[in-house]
This record gives C-alpha cells, sequence and structure tokens, in this order.
C-alpha cells in the first residue's frame, strides 16, 4: 500500500505546485499567501509519504484530498484534479491493502514449504 500511496501523493505535490503557479497570477491573493499554503500542502504531501504505515497516516491523507478538492474555490480546475486524484487515493489505499494481504499469504505459504509435491501458489 505504502508505495501506491507516496507515488499518489508525489503527483500531487507536483499539482500543488503548478497550481500556486497558476493562483499566483489569478486568485488575487498575495503571492506569500499563495506559496506558505501551496507549500504547507507540498510539505504535507512529503511528509505523508513517510507516515503512510503508521496510525493515522491514511486519515491524513484523506483530508489531504479534501483540502485539495476544496482549492478549487481559489483554481477552478483543482475541483476536477482533485476529485481525481480523490479516486487515485483510494485505488491506492484500497488495491494497496490487496496486494499487502497477498504478499503476506505468499510469504506464509512460502514458510510453509511445498506440500506434497506442489509449488506454493499452485494447486
Amino acid at each position: 500500500m505504502r508505495t501506491l500511496c507516496a507515488s499518489t501523493l508525489i503527483g500531487e505535490f507536483f499539482v500543488i505546485g503548478f497550481a500556486g503557479l497558476v493562483a499566483m497570477q489569478t486568485s488575487g491573493h498575495s503571492t506569500a499567501t499563495v506559496w506558505t499554503v501551496s507549500g504547507v500542502a507540498m510539505l504535507l504531501c512529503v511528509l505523508l509519504c513517510g507516515v503512510l504505515t503508521r496510525p493515522g497516516g491514511v486519515q491524513l491523507g484523506w483530508a489531504l484530498q479534501v483540502a485539495l478538492i476544496a482549492s478549487g474555490f481559489v483554481v477552478g480546475t483543482m475541483f476536477f484534479l482533485g476529485a481525481v486524484f480523490a479516486a487515485l487515493w483510494w485505488a491506492s489505499v484500497h488495491f494497496g491493502r490487496k496486494i499487502d494481504e497477498a504478499k503476506a499469504r505468499w510469504a506464509a505459504m512460502a514458510e510453509e514449504g511445498p506440500q506434497a509435491g506442489t509449488a506454493p501458489g499452485t494447486a
């Protein structure tokens, strides 16, 4: 799960940076305000990559997704991009957990060793 979620977060890092450039030109907010908010969000993306496996890491990721969608009030395109990244986040969490479960089953089967001459994963 960690790899898929971290990939999504790094993609968001770049999207937030580019949205900051757009907001700086079109939003009417000061450059300092735009880059403070964008910088905090970008930093959160990077920090979340390291805490995904800790309690609350995935929930913080969901909070970031909500904030990304809400940034559409400043840059209209972010409503769409935020929804796309929220869907990617859901897919990363959902399928990442399935992959982790499959890896755990495979490791357990490998520890048991071959039974009756069959290799793990063959039936």
